[in-house]
């Protein structure tokens, strides 16, 4: 054999045996992070037997930990879907970051449909509208002391029949304290509604209510309305980002008690003990008095002296990513001049747009309140057959039933009382 053939042959590892069996074996034996069984001594071996069962251990440990969390995040009290559940539980184990980037990719990947025309059901729900001149609903007086308001300019021209009309949703005593009405939210999204209620401040009665898992404390006010405790309902409405992650960037206060901390500068509501509520820049239009039982934070005003901000766009405001700028339901609220409530809910509504309606239903001030299909709500109630047990009905079909709130409702919200 030559020098060159016996280098190459010195060289191999492989080169043991023909074919490099052996030394090929041996080779794979020292590749492997842990000693083969059959080369350890029998204390090694225990050691290996009592190590490998501990981490068995840690690992079913975890998993049934794991498993039993999740487990009470699905069966917690409540109508909350299974995926919203899901996404609590994900934000509530620092995971928020996860949901924000899987529902900024569900929004990238289903953008709402440009055009089209409203569906069936839509376009009946905007044409049921009693003509502002027509006769009266029985459970409305005929001359009542709160007139109909004259249609809302539609975003979309020409409005459709019934477009911007309002109608009755709710009364007490006869007046029509709660009314509503429905619109395109802007000339692209044609085939999707956008619904306005205006509420009476001066005949109404408005209570804050926390959810028992956001803010979470634990409150004289419960997490439901309760029977016994709604005769004289007439709306309720939803809360804001959430205060537990930072998310409102904002805080929560009811009876004393504050979630959170109340920031200067935060859009906030404002509930007094005379059962009134004021909607302003905490610090600026509204501040802790004796007279406040509750505060509800959530970002800053969309609506300001009468006017759309003008950092409306800016993504940094209105939510994580972009999110700002994306068609997606969404709630917000605001008050008119006169001290009436203004709540606004869309089936795909960017900021911008969000922030429009509440303008154009008259808002001085408006803020925004949650977004996604889980959480936006409007409901109005009907005590013609039953006072005490009003039937709840949704402006707008979204995730949750209409009775979200006669059981125990996960997140905050606001119920309204005719005077």
């Amino acid at each position: 054999m030559s020098q060159g053939g016996i280098a190459e042959r010195q060289a191999d590892p492989d080169a043991g045996e023909p074919g490099g069996g052996p030394a090929r074996a041996r080779r794979r034996r020292r590749l492997l992070p842990w000693k083969h069984k059959r080369d350890l001594t029998p204390a090694q071996l225990r050691r290996r037997k009592l190590t490998t069962r501990g981490a068995l251990g840690v690992c079913v440990i975890c998993a049934g930990t794991l498993g039993w969390s999740v487990g009470k995040a699905l069966t917690y009290p409540g109508k909350d879907s299974t995926t919203a559940r899901l996404a609590e539980w994900a934000r509530d184990h620092e995971l928020g970051f996860v949901v924000d980037q899987l529902e900024d990719w569900q929004y990238r990947m289903n953008p709402p449909k440009v055009g089209g025309s409203l569906s069936p059901d839509a376009l009946a729900r905007m044409n049921a509208t009693a003509p502002v001149s027509g006769p009266s609903p029985a459970h409305v007086a005929a001359q009542p002391l709160v007139p109909l308001h004259a249609p809302l300019p539609a975003p979309v021209s020409p409005a459709l029949p019934g477009e911007g009309v309002y109608r009755t949703l709710a009364s007490s005593h006869g007046e029509p304290i709660v009314q509503g009405t429905y619109v395109r939210p802007d000339g692209e999204h044609t085939s999707y509604e956008a619904a306005v209620a205006w509420i009476s401040g001066t005949y109404s009665r408005f209570e804050l209510h926390p959810g028992f898992r956001e803010p979470g404390e634990t409150f004289d006010v419960p997490p439901t309305i309760p029977k016994g405790e709604r005769a004289g309902l007439v709306a309720t409405w939803n809360g804001g980002f959430r205060i537990t992650d930072g998310g409102s960037r904002g805080g929560f206060y009811l009876d004393g008690k504050t979630a959170g901390r109340l920031r200067d500068g935060a859009a906030s509501e404002v509930f007094y003990r005379d059962g009134s509520i004021k909607i302003g820049v905490w610090g600026r239009d509204v501040r802790m008095t004796p007279d406040v039982v509750g505060v509800r934070q959530c970002l800053e005003l969309m609506v300001d002296g009468g006017k759309v901000v003008p950092d409306i766009d800016d993504d940094a405001k209105w939510g994580v990513s972009d999110q700002s700028k994306n068609y997606v339901p969404r709630s917000g609220v605001g008050v008119t001049a006169q001290g009436d409530i203004i709540m606004v809910v869309g089936q795909a509504l960017s900021a911008h747009t969000l922030a429009d309606l509440m303008q154009r239903a008259g808002a001085v001030r408006a803020m925004p309140l949650d977004m996604n299909r889980a959480w936006p709500s409007f409901m109005s109630y009907d005590g013609t057959a039953d006072p005490a047990n009003p039937k709840p009905t949704n402006i707008l079909d979204f995730e949750d039933p209409p009775d979200r709130y006669y059981v125990q409702a996960t997140r905050d919200f606001v119920a309204v009382y005719g005077r």
